[in-house]
């Protein structure tokens, strides 16, 4: 190396590690509204900026932010990453080991969590109330969208590996939705993240919008280990969308490539989609009898996320799509037994319900533990359903 050119490396070593000591990060203990301690890590810059929240993916803890909070930090921006209860060093069971219900309460708590973490560090000298961003991983994702649903001042998302629901689906298509920077790697543990990344992608109405993907990585945060350089292109966005141009980004000169599945998720999504895209299933089969257009345990999610939601008619629609496209999978039967159920119709609940059990011994897709949950889940449905006698 030239002497001049190793003395340009120093002084850049020297001015980051002198960026780097101007900011300061200290644990905190906060207060959820039912008392329950939450355990974060605040990250503060060295002179007054704009707020960002990090929520990490539900199997990992807050620490996996820590590289890019401090890089954060070091450029302008406050950061604030939290162990959701019953994860890290928050108080509760840890979350392996609750039984369903209450890992289904830890789940519902969190964005009243959320919010608290939220309201402590907008109450931090420095930090700009008015300019926020939230970067979620996985689990994370959901959380991310929903907090900017419930904060309008959030004005950029970072999004790793994960979906979100009907709500926050409805709210990425309008023009609410922030500037939104996502990646994913193609070899995740959990496949469907890859699919609702792309999709999340395709429907946000904001142009300001880029995809990253990469051919390995893993699933949400981890992808760091393996690129580190994400680290830096998130760290660019934020300062972009939240010092340079807050609540914009410029609009890509290239869009990103997304698979057809992506469309026919989003048709199924919307009202009147599912007759479309039951006839492009048709249409296929005539080619092929083993065509299939999507993935079963996505429009699963799907139809739970309607009933949910409160639409029960899209959701009847949704699974009797899924029946149609997967007619040997006690799941499907099982599910749409249960919107059935829902919406009071117990002869079809039951209906659904015997033929999931019926078709559960030639299953070979499900391991045992789910067909386990099959079965129960389809017995339950009968007990429910029986006539008095």
């Amino acid at each position: 190396m030239k002497r001049s050119h190793l003395l340009i490396a120093i002084y850049l070593t020297i001015l980051s590690t002198l960026s780097l000591a101007q900011t300061s990060e200290r644990s905190v203990d906060l207060s959820a509204s039912d008392g329950t301690r939450l355990k974060a890590t605040f990250f503060a810059a060295a002179k007054p900026g704009p707020g960002v929240l990090l929520l990490h993916q539900c199997n990992r803890q807050r620490k996996v932010w820590d590289g890019l909070a401090r890089q954060l930090a070091s450029s302008g921006i406050n950061v604030l990453t939290l162990d959701y209860r019953s994860f890290g060093e928050s108080e509760g069971e840890p979350i392996a080991n609750l039984p369903p219900d209450k890992a289904r309460a830890v789940f519902e708590k969190m964005p009243s969590d959320i919010d608290t973490a939220y309201a402590y560090l907008v109450a931090q000298p420095g930090v700009n109330r008015n300019v926020f961003g939230v970067g979620g991983a996985s689990c994370g994702v959901n959380n991310a969208i929903q907090a900017a649903i419930r904060h309008p001042e959030v004005k950029s998302l970072v999004l790793l590996s994960g979906n979100t629901d009907w709500n926050g689906r409805k709210f990425m298509r309008s023009s609410a939705s922030p500037p939104t920077f996502l990646a994913i790697a193609d070899d995740d543990e959990f496949k469907p993240s890859i699919t609702s990344i792309q999709w999340i992608y395709s429907l946000a109405a904001n142009s300001g919008k880029v995809l990253v993907e990469y051919p390995n990585g893993g699933h949400g945060a981890d992808i760091f280990t393996v690129h580190p350089e994400l680290v830096g292109l998130i760290v660019d966005w934020f300062k972009t969308t939240l010092i340079t141009t807050p609540g914009h980004a410029p609009t890509p000169k290239q869009a990103a490539k997304v698979p057809a599945e992506v469309a026919l998720l989003d048709e199924i999504d919307q009202s009147g989609g599912t007759a479309k895209v039951s006839k492009q299933l048709q249409q296929a089969r005539q080619k092929d009898p083993t065509a299939q257009l999507f993935d079963e345990a996505l429009v699963n999610f799907i139809g739970y996320e309607h009933q949910q939601g409160g639409d029960t008619a899209g959701a009847i629609e949704i699974m009797k799509l899924n029946v149609e496209a997967y007619p040997k999978s006690p799941n499907v039967y099982d599910s749409l037994g249960d919107i059935y159920l829902a919406a009071g119709n117990k002869e079809l609940a039951r209906q659904n319900a015997q033929r999931a059990l019926d078709l559960l011994p030639s299953d070979t897709t499900d391991d045992e533990a789910r067909r386990k949950a099959i079965h129960d889940n389809a017995e339950q449905k009968l007990k429910q359903t029986a006539s008095p006698q």
